[in-house]
């Protein structure tokens, strides 16, 4: 009765795990149900239409359909087909949807009509299910106004995709990578501060002359070194395995190592204004497997943010996850370079001063 008494009071002693213990079943619930919600939504699709025909009319109500019902679409209509393939780039679209001038014409002729479509197909995911509903709004098309049979009459959609082929194994790497960054941050930096608390060697730091900025980046510093290695070790391990070509890896070398070391950066600072004043190892591991889930399910590794209910894609905007993996996705699938990512590598570069800011500000060197 006297260890149980004792062990009970212990655990009273700790709100913070009492608290974590039953929120943390509560956040998973909300955010792993809302981060994979099974159907897609809201993909953001660019639609050129020069045809003013009444078949081009029909695919666009059909398309308009999806728009309002499953609501998996979110039209831009745009004038031009170079504006719209660009938007793709640049990761404004998931698709680009052009119907031809003849198209109409081609239809009443039984002609074969085409459309095209420029897919964004390293994000596998949202670019199967966009050809998928075109294909199903096209074969109503042709359903309604000439015979099922009349292979003439069918509507060509002529999908292409803008980048190299990549399946579904190897769009999990850059994930995979984040993932590795986390784990890194995790067993480094501020978890060896806590560490030193719960030991009692924390004292040593506080009878020399070390300022909170010396302690701070000092920490930081030497958790980024060990956890670039880890994740440059990663990186090229699941190139191998996915069958990503290396030499994709050396020509963006120096993007890659950017985005890695500020992502480190990032979150090593994010855990020492979280745990910065922790003084129990068991706080730091309860605390670590709630940011991973918060962090990295919503961050679009596994599913497209553009998906995601309002208020997740209100936090996705300050996830440097988020960024992260974007940044990811486009060197080692997209060929960009550090211009084409330059949004992510300056979010990234401001959370990490502000964090880091806020660290040492918070930081306690006191008993």
């Amino acid at each position: 009765m006297a260890v149980i008494e004792r062990d009970l009071i212990k655990f009273k002693r700790n709100p913070v795990v009492i608290g974590m213990s039953i929120l943390m079943p509560i956040i998973y619930l909300v955010i792993l149900g809302n981060s994979f919600q099974g159907k897609l939504t809201d993909l953001p699709v660019a639609v050129v239409n020069q045809d003013t025909g009444p078949y081009a009319k029909r695919v666009m109500e059909n398309l308009r359909a999806i728009q309002a019902g499953p609501k998996t679409f979110r039209i831009t209509n745009l004038p031009s087909e170079g504006e719209a393939v660009n938007g793709v780039k640049e990761g404004k679209y998931k698709a680009a949807l052009i119907i031809p001038a003849d198209f109409s014409k081609r239809m009443s002729l039984q002609a074969r009509p085409e459309v095209g479509l420029f897919l964004d197909n390293p994000d596998n995911i949202s670019s199967e299910t966009i050809r998928n509903l075109l294909n199903a709004a096209l074969l109503s098309i042709r359903s309604e106004y000439v015979p099922i049979r009349d292979k003439a009459g069918e509507v060509l959609l002529r999908d292409i995709n803008l980048y190299p082929k990549v399946d579904y194994y190897q769009t999990l790497v850059p994930g995979v990578i984040i993932m590795a960054i986390f784990l890194g941050t995790l067993t480094s930096g501020v978890f060896n501060l806590v560490m030193d608390r719960f030991l009692g060697i924390e004292e040593s730091y506080l009878l020399t002359p070390l300022t909170k900025t010396h302690i701070v980046s000092g920490l930081v510093i030497s958790g980024l070194s060990i956890t670039t290695v880890i994740a440059a070790i990663i990186t090229v391990t699941s190139m191998l395995l996915t069958g990503i070509p290396l030499g994709r890896g050396l020509e963006q070398f120096f993007p890659l190592l950017s985005v890695v070391v500020l992502t480190t950066l990032c979150l090593l600072s994010l855990m020492f204004v979280i745990l910065g004043r922790a003084r129990h190892p068991r706080i730091v591991g309860i605390i670590s497997g709630f940011l991973n889930v918060i962090l990295f399910f919503p961050s679009g590794a596994v599913y497209p943010v553009e998906s995601f209910p309002g208020w997740l894609k209100a936090f996705a905007k300050c996830n440097p996850e988020v960024y992260a993996v974007h940044a990811l996705k486009s060197i080692l699938f997209k060929n960009a370079g550090i211009a084409s990512i330059s949004g992510d590598i300056l979010f990234l570069s401001l959370f990490t001063i502000v964090l880091m800011t806020i660290a040492i500000l918070t930081f306690k060197r006191t008993l």
